[in-house]
């Protein structure tokens, strides 16, 4: 005759071997089931100005596009304008924008450009070296940019 030997679970609850497997759990096992981790929290922008459609944050070089208030892209990363040529604080409105835009001022393109302060924009440039004052951006955040702000959209800069 043959006798099966019984073993003790290592903890309450837990394997009865080192290993082995887990004790099942869930409603039907008389434990809770895992629930799910909550959503993230919404990315939220630093930018007030009512309507803004934009924001950027010449602190933390970053840009937001906004929508009622509410973040639709971003933050992605900017570069800002260099000690003498420093990027202006403010609220603005859109004036134009260019697809394909050459500054014949610093004899440069400045591919998908949207100018909001003067001759400031946000545009394609590199992140590695600041600016004369605008607001350069990744291709993929300045393409971003120019496809969501339309003239008469307001953009907020904020320190």
């Amino acid at each position: 005759m043959t006798v099966t030997a019984q073993a003790e679970p290592l903890w309450p609850g837990g394997p009865l071997w080192p290993g082995g497997p887990e004790v099942p759990v869930g409603p039907d096992f008389g434990t809770p089931a895992l629930v799910k981790p909550p959503p993230p929290a919404p990315v939220l922008a630093p930018c007030t100005a009512a309507k803004a459609r934009a924001c950027m944050r010449l602190s933390t070089k970053q840009v937001w596009l906004m929508d009622n208030g509410k973040t639709t892209y971003g933050p992605q990363p900017i570069e800002i304008g260099r000690p003498g040529y420093e990027s202006h604080v403010g609220v603005f409105d859109v004036d134009f924008k260019r697809r394909h835009f050459w500054s014949t001022m610093h004899n440069a393109p400045m591919e998908f450009a949207v100018f909001f302060d003067g001759d400031i924009a946000t545009h394609i440039g590199p992140l590695d070296s600041m600016s004369h004052g605008c607001i350069r951006m990744n291709p993929d955040a300045a393409e971003e940019t120019f496809n969501w702000l339309e003239p008469g959209d307001i953009v907020q800069v904020v320190e």
